[in-house]
């Protein structure tokens, strides 16, 4: 074909490995060639195996030709974030902590990928057991610049088109983030939709599971493939999951009536992103409701905090105390920190996201979602870390489903994204609002 492979959408790589068009080797193949270009300046993977993607290609290759079903994701490449375990791969955290770890079962996600028939690329850079410590990765669009984290190689593997979909998890900003920074569509869907088991746990109360993709109908495919009740995951659900797909290729049966937000943190956006994200607001005019918060939703940003190192120190406690010169500085000081948490005040925390919670419940009920900012503004330089993560904290404390849009441009010319936030399971309805944004903001600049 004309078209290199590598350039192709999820969706449209599956119809056309559907229709015999094109193969999974011949996909495969040109996301090598990409990485084999690329991979050395932007440094996005941490293990990969060529030739067991061709294998994982060539078997997707061979049962089509049988006559086979084939699943939703047949064929088609997929990078892992490297905390979650493979039972063919190691899976190393981002830590020598975790250095040639080899986990002997796959994790839940990639049960579920298998059987879709994805093809398992390998496994993308994380940051320090997935928290703030930045990793080598760097920025497709000018290798200078962060790609954010921790989900660093994740979207910068999409970006990159290295693959075209990966997955990340988002304890506090790591899906979202990255993918405003990298110019790709990120999204996390509702709490509890997606199992966590087999992913490192940070988080029990805050960790998620999220995608990246180069299109909207991309990261809904891929996250209705991921979708599934598990029970040995204490958030997931025993309840239908939203058909995103099918909500992100619908119109809007009337148009929907957003909320923004003027948050006293907003301060920390730079000028280039808060006159875009102002110009998106007054392209849809009268569909957006500015808003005050009361003073409370900003203190939400310190309940994530206090859940969040008291967790990480929780569940890690073994590791930090075998391994405590093998962590960072900047992890040492978070632990440390979060050591000082008592259970009084851990407790606490936990009572108010609940509430947030049923705030947000009955938020939903006037509006269709939240437009935010996804970041601060462009990535920024290597030397100044991943970036602030405090634009996505609210919505990851509450669970509730988000997306960001690569709709914005910043003064270097590098990607600056669009955040729609939605009810919780209700990620279809989300999605379906992202299509109409989208549909809205390209007629007005045509």
């Amino acid at each position: 074909m004309r078209v290199d492979p590598s350039s192709l959408t999820a969706q449209e790589a599956a119809s056309l490995i559907d229709k015999g068009a094109v193969s999974s080797v011949d996909l495969v193949k040109a996301c090598l060639a990409r990485i084999e270009q690329s991979g050395p300046s932007i440094q996005a993977w941490a293990h990969l195996d060529a030739d067991k993607a061709l294998s994982q290609a060539a078997e997707m290759d061979r049962i089509r030709r049988a006559g086979f079903a084939l699943g939703a994701l047949h064929g088609i490449p997929v990078a892992l974030k490297d905390i979650v375990d493979t039972a063919d791969m190691p899976t190393e955290r981002g830590t020598p902590i975790f250095k040639d770890r080899q986990p002997d079962r796959d994790a839940a996600i990639v049960e579920r990928l298998r059987d879709a028939g994805a093809v398992i690329m390998g496994k993308t850079v994380t940051t320090e057991l997935a928290f703030l410590n930045p990793s080598h990765t760097r920025n497709p669009h000018n290798p200078q610049h962060t790609p954010g984290g921790s989900s660093s190689g994740s979207a910068a593997a999409v970006a990159a088109h290295h693959v075209p979909l990966s997955i990340g998890t988002q304890t506090n900003g790591s899906v979202i983030r990255p993918a405003s920074f990298c110019g790709v569509y990120g999204f996390k869907p509702s709490r509890g939709i997606i199992s966590r088991r087999g992913i490192l746990q940070t988080s029990v109360s805050l960790d998620q599971v999220g995608v990246f993709a180069r299109s909207l109908g991309d990261v809904a495919l891929l996250s209705d493939a991921l979708g599934s009740y598990d029970q040995s995951d204490p958030v997931s659900f025993p309840r239908p999951r939203p058909a995103m797909a099918r909500g992100a290729a619908e119109e809007v049966p009337v148009e929907p009536d957003l909320a923004f937000f003027d948050m006293p943190f907003h301060d920390r956006l730079s000028a280039d992103a808060r006159e875009g994200l102002d110009a998106v607001i007054e392209v849809l005019g009268s569909r957006v409701s500015r808003m005050q918060p009361a003073d409370t939703m900003a203190e939400l940003v310190a309940v994530q905090a206090t859940i969040h190192e008291y967790e990480i120190c929780m569940h890690l406690a073994e590791s930090f105390d075998a391994h405590w010169d093998q962590v960072s500085p900047m992890l040492q000081g978070v632990v440390e920190r979060g050591r000082l948490i008592t259970q009084a005040q851990y407790q606490d925390a936990l009572a108010v996201k609940s509430s947030a919670e049923a705030f947000f419940a009955d938020f939903f009920t006037d509006f269709d979602a939240i437009i935010a900012p996804s970041a601060a503004g462009e990535a920024p330089p290597l030397a100044d870390g991943t970036g602030d993560p405090i634009f996505c904290t609210l919505w990851t404390l509450a669970g509730l489903p988000s997306v960001t849009l690569p709709l914005l441009v910043g003064e270097n010319s590098l990607p600056i994204g669009v955040q729609l936030i939605g009810p919780a399971e209700k990620d279809d309805r989300l999605l379906r609002t992202a299509n109409w944004l989208q549909t809205r903001l390209a007629s007005e600049s045509a």
